[in-house]
């Protein structure tokens, strides 16, 4: 597991020489806007919604003493939660949104490192996002349902720290995971790619530890994340289904 997350870590490196060699960045000239776009819709909604979320995690507090110390804590949760769940919300929307444009960002890279002639895919552009959301849909839920009971766990001293961890795992899973699917959706069908990526769960989790680190950047992150991350489970994901070729 280890080697594998520090391989989905080490496919980062060159991903902006190679994006230059190959003329790509025309093709991230969209999905950078809907980032960006993406990216002021959803933390400014949540910037409002943090200390209403606080207030009222602050109610179940009946007693005089200690009131404010729990109010604190609980609006400190409440940005907590808000942020988690727009990372979330993030990187699903814009990764759903984003696929049309980038298969063949991930087609290209493809044809270069096999040295197969490229040919463009026989899928849709809606056919590429009907396949993009349904992934993120899929993620999306299964996400969720493992970050609320870590969040939760928070409120526990010392396992909260074993939480964070876990939550940042997870994050990075399911990051990796739609990363990836630009370029398995060429190769399997939508079982078998979910069944592919659960093999190589490493790969995933180091590509989206960069991911997440990416969007810890102010404005810069939220531009350069895709063409990056991109770039660098095309490479990975290409030399696992050419290795197990």
């Amino acid at each position: 597991m280890i080697k594998n997350i520090t391989s989905g870590i080490k496919a980062y490196f060159g991903a902006f020489g190679l994006i230059s060699k190959l003329k790509l960045w025309k093709y991230f000239a969209i999905p950078m806007l809907i980032s960006v776009v993406t990216a002021i819709i959803i933390f400014s909604s949540a910037y409002g919604l943090s200390d209403n979320i606080g207030r009222f995690i602050a109610k179940i507090w009946f007693w005089e003493w200690g009131k404010e110390t729990f109010t604190s804590i609980s609006s400190f949760f409440g940005g907590l939660v808000v942020l988690v769940i727009g990372l979330i919300l993030f990187k699903h929307i814009i990764m759903a949104l984003s696929s049309p444009f980038m298969s063949p960002v991930s087609e290209k890279i493809e044809a270069h490192l096999t040295g197969n002639t490229y040919q463009p895919t026989n899928t849709s552009f809606s056919e590429q996002l009907s396949r993009g959301i349904s992934i993120s849909l899929r993620n999306l839920g299964r996400e969720l349902l493992l970050t609320i009971p870590l969040l939760l766990l928070k409120f526990i001293p010392g396992v909260n720290i074993i939480s964070t961890i876990l939550l940042f795992l997870v994050q990075s899973y399911y990051a990796g995971f739609g990363n990836m699917d630009y370029t398995l959706e060429r190769h399997f069908k939508y079982k078998d790619s979910i069944k592919f990526v659960r093999q190589n769960r490493g790969i995933a989790i180091g590509n989206g530890i960069i991911f997440i680190l990416c969007l810890l950047l102010p404005i810069i992150g939220f531009i350069i994340v895709l063409p990056l991350s991109v770039t660098a489970a095309t490479k990975s994901t290409v030399g696992l289904i050419e290795t197990n070729k």
